[in-house]
């Protein structure tokens, strides 16, 4: 059972919310609240799977709380649910350690999916946010220092580009003529010697750190 808080300032809106994820009987929410630092507390109380958050909420916002959160706990992950697709707050989101960023008109089912794929261990953005992130990253002047990549073996940086790149780990240990269990292997060492989360966090290091640049194969 995917154990989910819901937080919103909007009453009717996080009572929608958790009714479709509740109705899933793979799935149980467990808390609900209006505002950032009440999600905080009922991260730390309940210790949910997957923590659903709005970004503008009264008092703390839902980036400050996904930053505490996702600092304290690391088996609670993040799925930012928000009407704002602004891309002040889609980096900050992601820096901040979120698993997922989904536009609220998106359709329930993939809400759902989303909680799966982010309580798995995956990560997950709206395609338009994904478009932006790379958008960003286009428009870099210049590569940041990033020495953890050095960290990596070549055939652990030869993963990292394709994770970047969005592949699956089928789709990756096709390309590389490797097992898929190889992959998910090699994945999870790649996450351990950059020290982040997810795959979200792995692409976010890679392209800042200039190891993939947009439009370049």
């Amino acid at each position: 059972m995917i154990r989910v808080t819901v937080a919103d300032d909007q009453a009717v809106v996080r009572a929608g919310i958790a009714a479709v994820l509740g109705a899933e009987p793979d799935l149980t929410v467990v808390g609900q609240c209006g505002d950032g630092d009440a999600a905080v507390r009922q991260a730390h109380e309940l210790r949910p799977d997957v923590a659903v958050l709005d970004v503008r909420m009264p008092g703390l916002d839902g980036i400050t709380a996904t930053a505490r959160i996702t600092a304290a706990l690391p088996r609670t992950r993040v799925l930012v649910l928000t009407t704002f697709g602004l891309d002040e707050y889609v980096f900050t989101a992601l820096r901040a350690g979120a698993s997922g960023f989904l536009l609220k008109d998106a359709e329930p089912d993939r809400v759902i999916d989303a909680v799966r794929l982010i309580a798995a261990g995956d990560a997950l953005l709206d395609p338009g946010v994904t478009r932006r992130l790379i958008d960003h990253y286009a428009a870099a002047p210049a590569a940041l220092d990033d020495g953890r990549l050095a960290a990596l073996t070549p055939r652990e940086t030869e993963v990292l580009v394709q994770v970047a790149r969005g592949g699956t780990n089928a789709e990756i240990a096709a390309a590389l003529g490797i097992s898929p269990a190889t992959v998910k292997d090699h994945v999870a060492v790649v996450l351990a010697k950059l020290g982040v989360r997810d795959r979200v966090q792995a692409t976010i290091a890679a392209y800042e750190g200039g190891l993939v640049r947009p439009g370049v194969p």
